[in-house]
């Protein structure tokens, strides 16, 4: 199954949704109605069970370029609460249906991502990184303050610090950095990307696909948690576990000396 939109391309093989910015002359920067269908397109994976992983790239020299800003989006008349409406039902959607999204999702960042691009990939569960790839916080390049989340993203991935000398001075940072710093999981040579992506998101489309869904939201909540409250969750989470298919045949191949076979259920 394979569909086109908006440009936007989505299909679906083996539990795998595949989302890609199909935008190119543009370096895939993201219009308004590229980031709605991509909110919907993560809502759908989310709730859909025979969905199981999620990979999201861009097509030709760039990941994600970030906001397209022409054509008149960062000028005209405004009024009080107009922008901060326009980022919470646009750019900051668009991060909450990463993080939200109930199934793991990859990125695999093909080459720049920067300002809103660059927090699309660092929202994503797995980031994947082509030895092309290169990561801009390019805000402060345009006199603005960063958005789509990259303030609350960027300083729990690498500390406030690296994170202000990444927005203060909007640098290139190259895939190597990147995974230095601990940005990215991996950095690939270029032609591999794609098999690598796909390769990740074949391993979760065959695994419990409830205990990822629980773990991704016990490690994302624990950002903001004290120690009781992270072990509530976490027992919270055991108990609804264990009530799932998966759980049983787990334990089940355990306890018999074979593989499990998860059904995501």
């Amino acid at each position: 199954m394979a569909t086109s939109d908006l440009c936007v391309r989505h299909s679906r093989e083996d539990g795998v949704c595949r989302i890609t910015l199909d935008r190119p002359e543009a370096l895939n920067a993201l219009r308004p109605g590229m980031r709605d269908r991509l909110v919907a397109l993560l809502d759908a994976a989310s709730a859909d069970p025979e969905t199981r992983a999620v990979v999201l790239t861009g097509t030709g020299r760039a990941f994600c370029a970030g906001a397209d800003l022409r054509g008149g989006a960062a000028g005209g008349e405004r009024r009080t609460g107009d922008v901060a409406r326009t980022l919470r039902l646009g750019a900051q959607r668009l991060i909450a249906a990463v993080l939200d999204c109930e199934k793991p999702v990859i990125a695999a960042v093909n080459g720049t991502a920067a300002g809103l691009g660059a927090h699309l990939a660092l929202a994503c569960d797995l980031v994947l990184a082509a030895e092309s790839a290169r990561f801009i916080e390019v805000f402060v390049r345009r006199g603005l303050v960063p958005d789509g989340g990259g303030a609350y993203l960027l300083p729990r991935l690498v500390g406030p610090h690296r994170a202000k000398e990444l927005m203060f001075l909007g640098d290139a940072l190259g895939a190597a950095d990147a995974e230095r710093l601990g940005l990215v999981n991996r950095v690939v040579p270029d032609a591999e990307l794609e098999d690598a992506a796909l390769g990740w998101a074949a391993r979760l489309a065959v695994g419990p696909t409830r205990a990822l869904a629980l773990t991704k939201q016990l490690v994302n909540a624990s950002w903001d948690s004290d120690r009781a409250g992270a072990f509530a969750a976490e027992a919270a989470a055991q108990e609804i576990n264990l009530t799932t298919e998966d759980a049983a045949e787990g334990l089940a191949a355990f306890v018999e000396r074979r593989n499990p076979e998860f059904r995501g259920r």
